[in-house]
């Protein structure tokens, strides 16, 4: 495996009187995708929301390239080389495709080669590109969002469930866009459509009452419906 780019160790959130991550060991190797799979109400979204200080950790380390960032104030994590794509979506509305890519361009106006090369995975955006976010269909949205995160080159992109509600076209198009996007920098994809995981993947990791318990390669999992029954409660094949 490559070397490690995010370590959790031992860590525990706790969202007002309620202990969501009770002792999360997690490991994101630099490179490719490593997806977070679990049931409902496992702790994933949680888990992303913790590695970028939404929620503060109560116990247990986070390391990101080296660095200690449990409990570290948001922007400064995401200046660190942090994106996160939430599962709302999180898009101005009333702002048109431009300037919500200005707004989430750190370092200055965006940078037209790397503008052509997102045109390149969602051609909508350039389509849209004086448009309000608002008047975008849930897919481009979503688009947007990935978009958003993509405008300057992350280390590492957080995303929540990139696929819910999509039309099964659009999931087929992003599949080929995270192939490409995987190639340029490190995801961790919380992801219930197994089978957009399994296309993308190379690690994984399943989640299960607010700790890991399963860690291996996505090729491991999607090849053993024994374990994905045992972990998932379905397997792969079940999740159209």
């Amino acid at each position: 495996m490559a070397e490690a780019l995010l370590t959790l160790e031992g860590v525990h959130t706790h969202i007002g009187e309620y202990h969501i991550l009770q002792g999360v060991d997690l490991v994101v190797p630099r490179g490719g995708i490593t997806v977070l799979l679990g049931r409902n109400g496992a702790g994933k979204t949680t888990t992303l929301r913790t590695i970028m200080g939404l929620w503060k950790p109560s116990r247990g380390t986070v390391t990101f390239d080296g660095r200690a960032i449990g409990g570290t104030d948001t922007p400064t994590i995401a200046q660190g080389g942090i994106a996160y794509v939430p599962e709302t979506m999180a898009v101005f509305a009333d702002l048109t495709v431009e300037e919500n890519m200005i707004l989430a361009a750190r370092q200055g106006p965006p940078d037209p080669a790397r503008l052509d090369w997102i045109f390149g995975f969602f051609p909508a955006m350039k389509k849209f590109w004086q448009y309000p976010a608002g008047v975008l269909s849930g897919g481009q949205k979503q688009m947007l969002a990935i978009s958003r995160a993509i405008i300057e080159k992350r280390t590492l992109i957080l995303i929540d469930e990139p696929t819910k509600g999509l039309a099964p076209a659009i999931i087929e198009s992003m599949i080929g866009a995270f192939a490409e996007l995987k190639r340029d920098t490190t995801i961790l994809l919380v992801e219930q459509n197994f089978r957009f995981a399994a296309s993308l993947g190379d690690q994984v990791a399943v989640m299960d009452d607010g700790r890991v318990v399963h860690r291996g390669t996505m090729a491991g999992l999607s090849g053993d419906e024994t374990l994905q029954t045992r972990l998932l409660g379905l397997s792969l094949d079940a999740h159209q």
